[in-house]
């Protein structure tokens, strides 16, 4: 089984690998407030992910190793993710008197139903939901399967590292996980809200909408800050370190203000509004309460003010740390800035305590 809904006690490293980084969150907890022990975000070599799919094993496994090495972690446990569409999840209903070992034989037995793979190239796992609305004596399940090798790929690279992968959950999952811990921003009545939460990373935009405390809606779209990136790698002669450098510290010319950056902003808003636009035209939804936006080019000055005023929807940048406290060893700015491509990683730092 595949174990992406696996219970652990211990520490637990959160590591989100995207397209070109690998970032690291380690938390603690006193009651219900939470602590960052340690946290980090390393570079990955050009091309070693693509499209979520790790392509350069050795390259990723010694950008993990760096990172838990740099970031000082207390643990080499790790809880990675799989992104969504990698996933297929159905919820079916089973007899509310077998045991997990039962049901775990059913569902081996009868998965050729749901899902559209040979059995024996993908990993499986389950977890009950709650009792059926319909049938008091039926539970719902969650049934989530994965290609196998999406899991390998992952376990490979953090054995080069010298770390271990404990659970492997799906990012969907560890976004939701990490928006209880914003919820409190958006107002005493969130839990009645319909939110739409667009993670904007490097090359992939993925748009989860929650309602009713469940995930309603995922779907990702070729689109990310890479875009912005190479476009002043071309106007100002740079290489790609270098204008990834440039976006994120500064100290590019005059004219980037004016005009390279306002049209990126502008194509984010394209891209949120067509996101949307496919949201509704597939759900029974014609509008969000809310907007978040996480992922590394969230952090983008004035990109919610323009979202906000463009679509009439209040949005808030993503920072899951705002009421934690943080270890003397962490560098507060860093982490302020880096928040909002934090979120995957903090999900699945919040493992540790499930």
């Amino acid at each position: 089984m595949l174990g992406l809904f696996k219970h652990k006690s211990n520490v637990l490293l959160g590591l989100d690998i995207s397209s070109t980084s690998v970032k690291l969150l380690e938390l603690s907890r006193s009651g219900d407030r939470y602590r960052v022990e340690s946290y980090g975000v390393e570079p990955l070599p050009p091309n070693a992910v693509v499209e979520k799919n790790i392509s350069d094993v050795e390259g990723v496994g010694e950008a993990i190793k760096r990172l838990i090495s740099r970031s000082k972690a207390g643990s080499n446990q790790v809880a990675v993710a799989v992104a969504g569409s990698a996933v297929i999840t159905k919820t079916i209903e089973m007899d509310a008197s077998l045991t997990d070992a039962e049901m775990e034989n059913q569902i081996i037995v009868e998965a050729d139903q749901y899902i559209p793979y040979p059995l024996d190239e993908v990993a499986i796992d389950f977890e009950v939901q709650g009792v059926s609305e319909r049938n008091s004596e039926q539970v719902e399940v969650l049934l989530a399967a994965c290609r196998r090798e999406n899991v390998e790929l992952r376990e490979a690279a953090l054995d080069l590292s010298g770390a271990k992968a404990r659970i492997v959950d799906i990012e969907a999952h560890a976004m939701k996980r990490a928006f209880e811990l914003i919820k409190p921003q958006l107002g005493s009545n969130a839990d009645d809200l319909v939110v739409a939460i667009l993670d904007i990373g490097a090359t992939m935009t993925t748009l989860s909408v929650l309602a009713d405390d469940r995930s309603i809606y995922t779907r990702e779209q070729l689109f990310g800050g890479k875009q912005l990136t190479e476009e002043i790698q071309r106007r100002y002669s740079l290489s790609f370190e270098e204008a990834g450098l440039a976006k994120k510290q500064g100290g590019l010319p005059d004219d980037y203000e004016q005009e390279c950056l306002p049209t990126f902003k502008e194509a984010v808003l394209q891209q949120v509004t067509r996101s949307l636009q496919f949201f509704f035209s597939s759900s029974q939804y014609d509008d969000v309460d809310y907007i978040v936006l996480a992922g590394g080019t969230a952090s983008i000055d004035g990109l919610s003010e323009i979202i906000e005023n463009k679509l009439g929807t209040p949005t808030i940048i993503a920072n899951p740390f705002i009421d934690m406290s943080l270890a003397s060893k962490v560098d507060a700015d860093a982490l302020a800035n880096d928040a909002p491509a934090m979120m995957i990683s903090c999900g699945l730092a919040m493992r540790s305590f499930d």
